[in-house]
């Protein structure tokens, strides 16, 4: 089991950080005329709701299991992994808009301002991702939280660049310009995370090698075919899977055997935390690993 978890205060001193940036860059932002401060400090703000999200939906997934949730409350973290990164893509297409808006209208920009503001907000932003950094390897709901820390630093480094060249060049559409390429690397960042949210919320069946395991299950003594496999994730690590093992014609306690063996070879080998095996005799024989039974078929539909 994996045990990964960031604790409550690292939580809360990321989310004292964020809005310390979030408020310091709305004046920084409003005193230099600053899209991408502004933009910024928007994105911070983001954050620091996104970071309460991440840590309550640790709290909810570290629940045990009960009668009305099986299998826990994993999904709870997967859930806020998914919400965080769709708010990413959402606030990257709202700094593009006003990017393209700022192009038509270009407005002075206060490069000083603009400089100070970005490299204390920069400072903060690599103290919170180290907090998280730990915690970002082995969780997804982590990860969308690291990568809006990890974004805001990178938009930081932006501003800062941009905010030397305008201290003393006079250049209209760079602050535009930079707002566009954080948004994008910001979106950029987000998509794997949603593709793969939603390919665990659809129950997609996790990399596994079938056939392979088809062939390791027949090895065992007794085995002579396997059917009806189903695999699926309940958050990043846990897989769930089941199968039926057509046996020989043999007594309960050496079916026990089998299992035992199976079960032993699937969470070894491949990491499958949870198996479920249905032996049967000649029910099912001549089936291939993943069809369904023309009965069972009938009865779902």
């Amino acid at each position: 089991m994996h045990n990964h978890q960031i604790s409550g205060g690292r939580f809360f001193t990321v989310t004292i950080l964020n809005v310390a940036i979030t408020v310091l860059e709305i004046i920084g932002g409003l005193l230099s005329g600053s899209l991408a401060l502004l933009s910024d400090a928007f994105h911070n703000l983001g954050d620091s709701l996104s970071i309460v999200m991440g840590y309550v939906a640790q709290s909810i997934a570290g629940r045990p299991e009960n009668h009305r949730r099986t299998y826990g409350y994993r999904r709870a973290e997967i859930l806020a992994a998914m919400l965080n990164a769709l708010f990413l893509i959402i606030v990257s297409l709202f700094l593009i808009v006003e990017a393209i808006k700022h192009f038509q209208h270009p407005e002075h920009i206060n490069g000083p301002v603009m400089l100070t503001v970005a490299v204390v907000g920069l400072l903060a932003n690599l103290a919170s991702a180290l907090l998280l950094h730990r915690g970002s390897r082995h969780s997804l709901n982590v990860k969308a939280t690291y990568l809006h820390v990890l974004s805001d630093a990178l938009s930081s480094v932006a501003v800062i660049i941009g905010g030397i060249i305008l201290t003393f060049f006079n250049v209209p559409w760079l602050d535009p310009a930079l707002t566009i390429a954080v948004a994008v690397y910001i979106g950029y960042e987000a998509l794997p995370i949603i593709h793969q949210t939603l390919s665990i919320l659809m129950q997609s069946a996790p990399r596994l090698d079938y056939d392979q395991i088809k062939h390791d299950l027949l090895k065992i003594d007794g085995v002579v075919n396997v059917h009806h496999v189903h695999a699926w994730s309940i958050d990043e690590h846990r897989i769930i899977f089941s199968a039926h093992l057509n046996c020989q014609d043999m007594l309960l306690s050496q079916v026990e055997t089998v299992y035992h063996q199976a079960e032993k070879l699937l969470k070894t080998k491949y990491g499958i935390c949870h198996v479920t095996i249905q032996p049967e005799c000649l029910r099912g024989q001549d089936e291939d690993l993943f069809d369904t039974p023309p009965d069972r078929q009938s009865i779902c539909q």
